[in-house]
């Protein structure tokens, strides 16, 4: 029961109701590059990542992907699917290997009309992604590659360091700034060359971040 109350979702539910969702959940494992979710499919239900990464992404008539989300422990994905059903509105897949269990439907649209607080969960969770979408948006039709990289080394780094997984290229992170792998390598010679940041290997160091902010159109609150 302790990894279901690492979830978010389920973070504050009594024993008894984990008890009742443990009991229906479902595991399995996949390896990196293995479709764990396809756009268009309907869902068993609620998934949830117990270790491992794997990303959401949409892929283009040219086959390009963006992706939506990276998704890591402890990570809730395809609600959309388990209140409204429709199909799963993305695909997901493993970047490495990975333990995903899933909550059946049945199980988790009752345990909500029994605990309020699961469905508060639900409803903030969904309005996180609704946020999150929003701001890809405006990312994307508002800002430069420079930009959008900036912000993203910014929100992702802890202190000042990005650790990079070896599933994390440049053409990962072209997907997820919505461009291609030649235009990444460009803006992170520009912000090396501006004395922002430092490339290494398994690592990007931010050097000057009130500089990178400036670049990402970012305001300290």
């Amino acid at each position: 029961m302790n990894l279901l109350k690492a979830v978010a979702y389920f973070s504050k539910l009594d024993d008894a109701a984990l008890e009742g969702i443990a009991r229906s959940a479902i595991c399995q494992v996949y390896d990196g590059g293995q479709v764990v979710l396809l756009e268009g499919e309907p869902g068993a239900g609620l998934y949830f990542v117990e270790s491992g990464w794997l990303k959401a992404i949409k892929i283009g008539m040219d086959g390009r992907e963006q992706v939506l989300e990276r998704l890591g422990p402890g990570r809730p994905f395809n609600a959309i699917s388990v209140f409204t059903d429709a199909p799963a509105q993305a695909t997901v897949t493993a970047l490495e290997s990975a333990k995903v269990w899933v909550v059946q439907k049945e199980v988790l649209l009752k345990t909500m009309d029994e605990y309020p607080a699961l469905a508060r969960e639900v409803v903030k969770d969904l309005a996180s992604r609704v946020m999150h979408l929003v701001q890809m948006v405006e990312d994307l039709s508002l800002r430069s590659v420079e930009a959008r990289l900036a912000r993203l080394l910014l929100e992702q780094a802890e202190g000042e360091v990005l650790l990079r997984q070896r599933w994390d290229t440049q053409a990962e992170m072209a997907a997820r700034l919505g461009t291609v792998p030649d235009m990444v390598n460009r803006a992170l010679r520009k912000l090396v060359e501006d004395g922002l940041i430092l490339v290494e290997r398994h690592q990007i160091q931010i050097l000057d971040k009130e500089g990178l902010m400036i670049a990402a159109r970012v305001m300290e609150e």
